[in-house]
């Protein structure tokens, strides 16, 4: 038999991360040709691309010819740009930029996948055309990676997002699941951040949203520059590990609310809220209610699962 192979090509940098893997499922499974990359935890599911390699680069773009490339792969812990500048420049800039040269050689429509670290957080809500004043490293490099990316590619899409979760294979693979288990285990008290204003958004909403981009651009090509996506429900951290212990019928007593900016790590935004109206008005997005999202992301790290015969029959 022959196999059908559908002739919409997307490549995804990153595919091993929480947002790639996402972002490849949701292509993969609405009947898009999809080839993921990534580097260290690449095989054998994905192919193996060091994206500092320009060569290599060159080579999976020239070969695959891909229509579309959504570009997820980046260091996107700001504790640890802070820490390593050069490495996260590196990857977070220059590869971008040569990503974007590849792209326009062969006429691909790239997402580059930013962050509402950007902004400063002192008058959300924030439109694509308000001015960027990112408070720290990551988000500086991101905004260089933007600049990088529309300088070498004008038709690409710059896709800001906030806060990510979904079904993580660890927990600390996003900063709303690593509170799991400090919510689970109610032995000892926890301190959790009630000064930051969030918008967790689920990687399954933005891989809705980059593929609906992707298939609105291959009709019409004046899609392209700068959007906003992001859940709808303002937490902070400590409300979030409310809304997880009420969606786990867990106790939240033990959870202390600090109100204070924190002092250690990189700073943060107060309130990035990023603006939606745009992608939207496009009649793109897609939005899962936080307490459905979270359930089904933990419900595999949930320690005592004896409850779930009175939740769910």
């Amino acid at each position: 038999e022959d196999v059908d192979i559908p002739s919409r090509r997307v490549l995804i940098t990153g595919a091993t991360g929480l947002l790639g893997r996402a972002v490849f499922k949701e292509f993969n499974e609405n009947n898009w040709n999809t080839v993921g990359c990534g580097y260290r935890r690449a095989q054998p599911r994905f192919e193996h691309v060091n994206l500092l390699d320009s060569i290599a680069v060159h080579d999976i773009i020239h070969d695959f010819q891909p229509h579309v490339i959504v570009h997820c792969a980046a260091e996107r812990r700001p504790d640890v740009v802070e820490g390593q500048p050069d490495a996260a420049s590196q990857l977070n800039v220059a590869a971008s930029a040569n990503l974007a040269k590849e792209a326009a050689g062969v006429g691909a429509f790239l997402i580059y996948i930013s962050t509402d670290y950007v902004f400063d957080g002192t008058s959300p809500p924030y439109k694509e055309t308000d001015v960027p004043n990112p408070l720290n490293l990551y988000g500086k490099t991101k905004l260089e990676g933007e600049k990088a990316v529309l300088e070498n590619n004008e038709d690409t899409a710059v896709l800001r997002i906030p806060v990510l979760y979904g079904e993580v294979e660890r927990l600390e693979e996003s900063a709303v699941t690593v509170m799991f288990d400090k919510v689970q285990f109610s032995n000892k008290s926890a301190n959790m951040d009630h000064w930051q204003q969030r918008f967790p958004t689920n990687v399954k909403d933005v891989a809705a949203v980059c593929r609906q981009l992707a298939e609105k651009r291959m009709l019409d090509p004046s899609i392209k520059g700068t959007f906003h996506w992001s859940g709808n429900e303002q937490m902070t951290k400590y409300e979030m590990a409310c809304a997880i212990a009420d969606a786990f019928n867990l106790p939240s007593s033990h959870l202390r609310p600090i109100t204070d900016s924190p002092v250690v790590g990189a700073l943060r935004p107060k309130n990035a809220q990023l603006d939606c109206s745009k992608l939207e008005m496009l009649g793109i997005g897609q939005r899962t209610p936080f307490r459905a999202g979270i359930r089904e992301s933990l419900w595999p790290f949930l320690v005592d699962k004896r409850w779930r015969q009175t939740v769910f029959h």
